[in-house]
């Protein structure tokens, strides 16, 4: 890669397969274990038509749902599995470096559950066509949809998550842990963003990119987007006491600026 940033440290991993680049731009699909999920979604993408190339990142599933043939025959250009520690903040450093040492000018970025409006993903693309930096789907805005979210997720985001991000970043974000996104290739080289670094292995990368990319005065904006929670008790990899403390730990602590470059 040309120009690399001053710090870049990416996970180790494996590209089990990958397709000639057809796109300018690419979609990031972050997975581990998500079954049937992910072929469903999958389908449905490829049944859209979508302006980029589908990748994903793989945190190293174990259900089958990741074999190669199954995923190319979704549609699937590019297959890269982790081969080390680390969960979503190093799957997401893996599909940064990967698009942008493979020439694509941004990424989209979205969870591989089958709860996001995958149609959308153009959007997302036409944003970044118009130089924007950062994209943050939301619910709660105009056009947007939230279906089945469970209460306790909306209060802990409403009371607290959004407000905190709001003033850490100084941004009027409306759906602060909603992870489809988007970022350009000029925010993720950005030396004064320093994102691949070893510290972001989980959910502090999407909240630093968040309140970075505004602090830094890069070019951010929210849009439209939905979220479909099934019906019934909500499939979460999240434990309900200790895992939701942790994410609110991570929070305070990117907040208060614990991962920025010392």
């Amino acid at each position: 890669m040309n120009n690399k940033p001053t710090h870049y440290q990416v996970p180790k991993y494996e590209q089990s397969f990958t397709s000639p680049k057809e796109h300018d731009y690419c979609v990031a699909i972050f997975v581990i274990n998500e079954g049937k999920k992910l072929h469903k979604q999958l389908q449905r993408m490829k049944d859209s038509v979508l302006n980029v190339d589908v990748i994903i990142s793989d945190g190293g599933s174990t259900d089958g749902s990741t074999d190669s043939q199954t995923l190319k025959s979704l549609g699937v250009n590019t297959l890269l599995v982790k081969k080390e520690i680390g969960k979503l903040g190093s799957q997401m450093r893996i599909a940064f470096s990967w698009a942008i040492e493979n020439g694509y000018k941004g990424i989209v970025v979205i969870d591989g559950n089958n709860k996001d409006s995958v149609e959308n993903i153009n959007d997302f693309v036409n944003k970044l066509k118009l130089g924007y930096d950062h994209i943050q789907g939301s619910r709660f805005i105009p056009g947007g949809k939230a279906i089945n979210t469970p209460v306790s997720r909306l209060l802990g985001l409403k009371l607290l998550h959004v407000p905190m991000m709001r003033l850490a970043s100084g941004f009027k974000y409306t759906d602060t842990t909603n992870g489809f996104r988007a970022y350009s290739k000029n925010l993720l080289l950005a030396d004064d963003m320093a994102i691949f670094r070893n510290v972001f292995t989980s959910y502090e990368f999407h909240y630093y990119l968040a309140i970075k990319a505004v602090k830094k005065g890069y070019k951010c904006i929210e849009i439209p987007v939905s979220r479909t929670y099934p019906k019934g008790k909500v499939p979460t990899k999240i434990s309900p006491i200790k895992g939701n403390l942790g994410v609110l730990k991570t929070l305070f602590k990117v907040c208060l600026g614990s991962y920025n470059e010392k």
